[in-house]
């Protein structure tokens, strides 16, 4: 199993928590070179870069230059990523990308080409059919600079999401479900995300405020983990049998896809086609999700993801999205008469044929235990047991 590969690494929960601080340091830091190229640009414009918001921040470059700063946080990302799972959990490349022996680099090409194939074919055909909703972009220098930006940083890009999110995080709180503490401390998180999330809905909000918020939910941890009445808490019937039906396969799936999901809430798409658009972002994350953990490995998710973003970027842009470059078309049609279109029919018709298919070929058995089946942690040899790591109680 996919998931049960990280506990013949150093697992423990710790490690994870302290893996993803680094990891989100090294994105910060990959993303100065952006804000600071913003801030001069700003200050030559004479405006106060305080006042640009997140959309206006990223279109206020020069596209090619956008991209490639953009894209820059991404590559950074993946370096901290990488260096984590090798110095932190010890882990090789092979195991977080798969459980095979070898990555299977043939599975990443076919389901590039088998995608990037299929979503360019779209794009032409609804060129040809409705010839109005489009506009030529194309200039042959800046569009010669995109692709070399975009061959080499595109797939760094998808490839640091995917290893995050089907491959790092999916095997992390994978293992740690088996921890009698994983519910609550996943309840807490939870509790911890509403309040910052309705604190930032608040017109105002003051310093004091901030500061006040931060050491209650701090306490309210140390009160909750340090408690007398946990243990009694943890050995009622209703905990363990929502420590159960927690310890499953599908526990990492749903969290990594809501969180990817959500973590492209600052799109400028979501501006655009409203909180519905979600459904797509968490609805690929699903899919993405469920095709690593059919395949026993990431090397699908990692082929269909670049290709999704490298053949858009290279094709089509448009005023509303993410990635605004000089691409050979740019989509002029208003997004709100085709956003149920563009948001349901991928998610509920083309992404379950793409699995279809993708089952016949590589013959995927066992779909009811790969993603609900229990995580469970895999018997040790007595003499490996003091130089592998063991998922310890959170």
């Amino acid at each position: 199993m996919y998931i049960a590969q990280a506990f013949n690494t150093l697992h423990d929960w710790w490690r994870y928590i302290i893996g993803v601080f680094i990891i989100v340091v090294g994105v910060f830091i990959g993303q100065v070179p952006f804000t600071a190229a913003v801030m001069i640009k700003a200050f030559k414009d004479g405006k106060n870069p305080s006042e640009l918001n997140q959309s206006v921040m990223m279109s206020y470059l020069e596209p090619n230059l956008n991209l490639f700063l953009m894209l820059l946080s991404f590559a950074v990302g993946l370096v901290a990523l990488l260096l984590v799972t090798k110095y932190l959990h010890k882990q090789s490349f092979t195991q977080l990308t798969t459980s095979r022996k070898q990555i299977d680099w043939k599975r990443v090409l076919f389901i590039f080409f088998f995608w990037g194939i299929i979503s360019s074919g779209l794009v032409i055909v609804d060129y040809y059919m409705t010839p109005e909703n489009y506009e030529l972009n194309f200039q042959l220098k800046p569009f010669i600079i995109l692709c070399i930006i975009a061959i080499i940083f595109v797939p760094l890009q998808t490839s640091f999401e995917e290893y995050m999110f089907r491959g790092y995080l999916m095997q992390g709180i994978g293992v740690s479900t088996i921890t009698k503490r994983f519910p609550l401390v996943l309840g807490y998180i939870l509790l911890v995300v509403l309040v910052l999330i309705y604190s930032n809905s608040l017109e105002t909000i003051s310093f004091v405020f901030g500061i006040l918020e931060f050491l209650l939910l701090f306490a309210l941890g140390v009160f909750i983990f340090n408690s007398k009445h946990i243990d009694r808490l943890m050995n009622s019937n209703i905990y363990n049998r929502i420590y159960y039906i927690l310890r499953r396969n599908s526990t990492p799936l749903i969290i990594t896809s809501a969180v990817f999901g959500l973590l492209h809430i600052a799109n400028p798409e979501v501006e655009k086609l409203g909180p519905m658009i979600m459904v797509y972002y968490i609805g690929t994350g699903l899919f993405l999700g469920i095709m690593t953990l059919m395949d026993e490995g990431m090397e699908l998710s990692l082929g269909f993801h670049a290709a999704n973003n490298l053949f858009t970027a290279l094709l089509v842009t448009a005023d509303w999205t993410a990635f605004q470059t000089h691409s050979i078309l740019k989509d002029m049609s208003d997004p709100s008469e085709t956003a149920l279109s563009e948001i349901f029919v991928p998610v509920f018709i083309v992404f379950p044929i793409i699995l279809f298919i993708l089952s016949r070929i590589y013959k995927w058995t066992g779909w009811k235990e790969k993603l609900f089946g229990k995580v469970e942690e895999p018997a040790l040899l007595t003499s490996e047991i003091d130089t592998i790591g063991h998922g310890t109680d959170i």
